[in-house]
């Protein structure tokens, strides 16, 4: 397997031998050919892993390409879930007493680098994080009231390391990547029940009322203690073994939390903290797409560097996509040149990239529900009146928010829009997925692929009835006998 060491300033790592590829972080993220590799192992070491910085990216992207990024985009994620951190301390707690047990002083930082310290009585307890979190480096502040707390851990970048630190970091970092095998996250144990998560005055609930009131039934039915829990109940999660999210999913709100804890834990669970992950940001889509060889509108990611050649591949109008919108939230029509550069100025200032996607204009948008790689209902979404979008937030009239649909047969959707739509999901694997499809001149075009996607009752259900509410509840029960 071929390994590249991606970096921001590839001569700040001259100190590694011949043997080790250092590529900078722009190259691999503008660079094609990069996309093209096959067999490929990316080790990240940028200086910045924030949501949407060039370090997250780099994962992210490693991750469409069919690359195996350390970290992955999951690790850089569960370092900024707080109360994720302090679960997962706490399967370690009895190391961490042992190994600061001599400390005399009410406070204690450790830095990590590549698994190891420069301290070696502080071996175990480096190895230990730097097993469960897979980031090159790492700093951890502990406390102590009546024993030692975790106060915070976060990723930090090579300008952070001391210089006394510098000769040991290189030294572990030549030993580090001349290993043939690199350890993966520990998963944790099992425990028990259906927990459904709602969140209460949800902007865009997956949905409404009288589904969730159907999924209750269906469950009780198959022998499922049910109850609804709100954001606020991560520390009872334990105590269910199985979690249906029905709350709009985001990587930086609680349904991310939620999924990585059920995760962890073994809980059964629909949906995967992969799929928030990876279907909440577009960037990650239109590589996967493209990398999958699944026809979609032509698509070009966009970064400073290319604001104005894009336009020489996307004509005008076209359409733009911050890579985390959902619900048509951050996504913008420009129809001229000077709409487009102060649309993509705006954008960019939020994510170092972003998407510009040709406009593919439609009476409406196919949406078959997939979950565990077996269509389960099929609709027709109409364009909002007097809108080229599903749904039209701007609208004066809430009645004109968002256009009808209808539900039909899987057997009587063209077959082509059903095969592209099993096909987009195997990208995804496991799980739940709403695949959008255009019908364009007779191409069926994937416009999206959502996690988390909407069933409500008297939409996606006018054909199927209760019967799409038991399927999900017997994939969870699937997940347990895997189990």
């Amino acid at each position: 397997m071929n390994k590249f060491i991606v970096v921001d300033n590839p001569k700040a790592w001259y100190f590694l031998n011949d043997s080790s590829q250092v590529i900078a972080a722009k190259e691999y993220l503008t660079n094609p050919s990069f996309a093209a590799l096959k067999n490929v192992r990316i080790f990240n070491l940028c200086k910045d892993f924030r949501y949407q910085s060039k370090g997250y990216y780099v994962s992210l992207l490693a991750e469409a390409r069919g690359h195996l990024p350390l970290p992955t985009v999951k690790n850089l994620v569960d370092l900024r879930a707080l109360k994720l951190v302090k679960i997962v301390s706490e399967e370690f707690d009895d190391l961490i007493q042992q190994s600061l047990k001599t400390i005399k002083s009410r406070e204690f930082t450790l830095s990590i680098y590549f698994g190891q310290n420069v301290a070696q009585k502080y071996k175990e307890l480096s190895a230990m994080f730097h097993r469960y979190f897979q980031v090159p480096f790492l700093r951890i502040k502990f406390t102590y009231t009546n024993k030692w707390n975790i106060q915070n851990i976060r990723a930090i970048g090579v300008s952070e390391i001391p210089e006394d630190h510098k000769e040991s970091m290189q030294l572990f970092a030549k030993q580090y990547f001349s290993k043939k095998r690199y350890d993966t996250a520990k998963a944790s144990k099992a425990i028990y029940d259906l927990a459904i998560l709602v969140q209460e005055n949800d902007p865009a609930p997956p949905s409404n009322p009288k589904a969730i009131k159907k999924f209750i039934e269906a469950a009780e039915k198959l022998n499922f203690y049910v109850e609804i829990i709100s954001p606020k109940d991560l520390s009872r999660l334990s105590a269910f073994d199985a979690l249906f999210i029905r709350q709009s999913t985001e990587v930086n709100n609680e349904t991310y939390t939620f999924a990585r804890k059920a995760q962890q834990e073994n809980i059964a669970l629909v949906d995967y903290p992969d799929a928030i992950l990876k279907c909440c940001n577009k960037v990650f889509m239109a590589e996967a797409l493209q990398n999958a060889g699944i026809a979609s509108p032509k698509t070009t990611i966009i970064h400073q560097d290319n604001i104005s050649s894009t336009l020489e591949e996307i004509t005008l109008p076209c359409v733009l996509k911050l890579p985390d919108s959902t619900f048509s939230f951050g996504v913008k029509k420009a129809s001229s040149k000077e709409e487009y550069f102060q649309l993509v100025k705006e954008m960019l200032k939020s994510s170092d990239l972003i998407i510009a996607q040709e406009f593919c204009p439609s009476e409406y948008d196919w949406r078959i529900g997939v979950l565990d790689g077996k269509p389960f209902y099929a609709c027709r979404y109409y364009m909002a009146k007097g809108h080229w979008q599903i749904y039209n937030w701007d609208a004066e009239n809430k009645d004109d928010q968002d256009g009808n649909a209808d539900c039909m047969a899987i057997e009587d959707v063209p077959k082509e829009i059903i095969d592209i739509a099993i096909k987009t999901t195997k990208i995804m694997g496991k799980g739940l997925f709403g695949i959008d499809i255009k019908q364009i001149d007779g191409q069926a075009l994937v416009i999206e692929i959502n996690d988390n996607p909407n069933i409500d009752a008297g939409v996606e259900d006018r054909h199927y009835g209760d019967q799409v509410y038991t399927t999900i509840i017997e994939a969870l029960i699937n997940r347990l006998n895997e189990k």
